[in-house]
């Protein structure tokens, strides 16, 4: 079994509807949100520095489904887990629990690469030290 990292996110009034739901567009935030948690607590960031320059993580994909509302003041428990980590790219999985009960999952992939002020993003292989920092959390039977 894999590590899971989790991030816990009050849900704000200012994300909610008018039934006073969270609405369905902030599940995207909370991932993003939980996967900069994710990241921080592995000794980097999603736009980080090193002897090269800037390395940052566009987002190529991202999905969620919804199995139940969230309201204002319910706390999310946002569960993360690496579903597939490559070379270049890694694709996390979130299960958003209220409770114990799943109220939506949701999948985002994105690639590493080199950022320049001239030149748009180009792919990299993710730094070895960070593989292996991920490498608990990735799925085993994914």
């Amino acid at each position: 079994m894999s590590d899971e990292f989790h991030y816990q996110r009050r849900v704000e009034f200012c994300e909610t509807d008018a039934a006073g739901i969270a609405h369905f567009s902030t599940y995207f935030q909370y991932m993003e949100q939980a996967e900069h948690a994710f990241l921080r607590q592995l000794g980097t960031s999603v736009h980080a520095q090193d002897e090269s320059g800037t390395i940052s993580w566009p987002r190529v994909s991202a999905h969620c489904d919804y199995a139940g509302p969230v309201k204002f003041e319910d706390v999310l428990d946002i569960r993360v887990r690496i579903e597939r980590l490559g070379t270049k790219s890694v694709t996390y999985t979130f299960d958003f629990r209220l409770e114990e009960s799943i109220v939506a999952t949701g999948k985002l992939t994105a690639v590493c690469c080199r950022i320049t002020r001239d030149n748009p993003p180009e792919s990299m292989p993710i730094p070895s030290w960070l593989v292996a920092r991920m490498q608990p959390f990735v799925v085993a039977d994914a």
